[in-house]
């Protein structure tokens, strides 16, 4: 069974009847309308400036288009490669041969951008509707570029990012790195600002330690069963070396969990 363009948009929510979908070819000038166009070193700013201007002729571009266009690059006569969703919040200018529309990108299928390819049938049209694009096959998802990690003291992450940092390739270097350390982790509950001091000690990395929140929320501990995870936000406040001893990491736990009092306005019972 071919994958389509219809499954992708799907999964995001998006209902091929309500979106357009578009593909921008290599331009720099329009011989028509002298026009500048796109190039391959133009910005993302540039692309969505590109975008936001549509001729006002209707049978070039619809009369109301719909409130979300899903943008491709052109890749050859028979490809195209995912830009980026935007949503469309209306038209904001008509000078009488151009209409200017309040566009702006979309983190719908944001995973995807430069990675989703579709093949396009119709060579020589540039936008169609949803149902129409929804029945082109998808040629390639290419593997997602790494994600630098941005070091230790800097670690940051809400619950949906501490998933995808568990599972996603392209966080593999984030893994490695919180493998090869143990430490104390903070849990804030963004919702009421309550803090949870843990640790991961002896055979225990951060990596494994967290894993465990990324699978249920909790991660075993009593204090957090019952809570909603969608909230939480996780960081890390000190890290040590696999040989410190756990006489050490229990030391640091237990300032923290003092200097932050989780024990009393917090989330640790003991």
């Amino acid at each position: 069974m071919t994958l389509t363009l219809d499954s992708v948009l799907r999964s995001a929510s998006l209902d091929p009847a309500d979106v357009q979908v578009l593909r921008h070819a290599y331009v720099r000038e329009h011989e028509d309308s002298g026009l500048q166009g796109i190039h391959a070193d133009s910005t993302d700013a540039e692309i969505l400036a590109y975008t936001s201007q549509q001729s006002v002729r209707t049978r070039v571009f619809p009369a109301v288009p719909p409130s979300t266009w899903v943008v491709f690059i052109r890749e050859g006569g028979d490809r195209a490669r995912l830009w980026s969703v935007v949503e469309n919040r209306g038209e904001v200018a008509n000078d009488g041969r151009l209409r200017t529309f309040d566009l702006v990108r979309s983190d719908r299928l944001a995973d995807l951008r430069g990675r989703l390819v579709i093949g396009w049938k119709s060579p020589r049209t540039w936008r169609l509707t949803g149902q129409t694009a929804a029945a082109y096959p998808v040629i390639e998802i290419a593997d997602a570029e790494p994600v630098p990690f941005p070091g230790f003291d800097r670690l940051v992450l809400d619950y949906p990012r501490l998933q995808a940092v568990m599972r996603e390739p392209r966080y593999a270097a984030w893994r490695t790195a919180l493998s090869s350390v143990l430490g104390i982790y903070l849990i804030t509950d963004t919702r009421d600002g309550r803090h949870y001091v843990g640790k991961a000690d002896g055979a225990e990395s951060i990596r494994q330690r967290w894993s465990a929140y990324a699978a249920n929320g909790h991660g075993g501990n009593v204090e957090l069963r019952g809570l909603d995870p969608s909230g939480f936000r996780f960081s890390l406040l000190r890290v040590f070396d696999p040989s410190t001893p756990t006489s050490e990491i229990d030391a640091a736990e237990s300032h923290f969990k003092t200097a932050l009092d989780t024990r009393r306005h917090g989330l640790n019972r003991n």
